[in-house]
């Protein structure tokens, strides 16, 4: 099993739970030694600007992906397109009728699979912003 080793620029601390003299006889228990402990707060705080800058740097190009999507996908409908949802749904409806969905392709499939399946999760998603908690939904 390989051990971790600071780099040589680096303030040494240890990743290792140092036993203390006072808890040696307490069934195994161990304890972090208080300058180790202290050193590796002091050390965390000091990266922790660099990497929050890091990870808003990372996520800016991201985000703008995102607002572009989310701005086109999910507003509602608008009156126009109304009807036409009407009418898709006519289909749908008619083809389960008919049996005209044995006809599809594996790939349409899988989509139409992956749409029924994001709507489902979407519905749970309300349901659980709805109730305010996850508690008495079998997820």
């Amino acid at each position: 099993m390989a051990t971790w080793a600071p780099a040589p620029n680096e303030p040494s601390w240890s990743c290792t739970q140092e036993v203390m003299p006072h808890s040696a006889g307490r069934s195994g228990r161990r304890t972090f030694h208080p300058r180790t402990m202290a050193q590796f707060i002091r050390n965390l705080v000091e990266k922790t600007p660099a990497l929050v800058n890091a990870a808003v740097t990372y996520s800016k190009p991201q985000l703008a992906t995102f607002w572009y999507y989310a701005k086109v996908e999910l507003i509602p409908p608008t009156p126009a397109e109304i009807p036409r949802a009407i009418q898709s749904l006519k289909e749908i409806v008619n083809s389960a009728q008919t049996g005209s969905f044995k006809q599809l392709t594996v790939k349409e499939a899988v989509l139409n699979g992956l749409v029924a399946t994001e709507v489902l999760m979407w519905f749970y998603v309300g349901e659980i912003i709805g109730k305010r908690g996850i508690i008495g939904y079998d997820v």
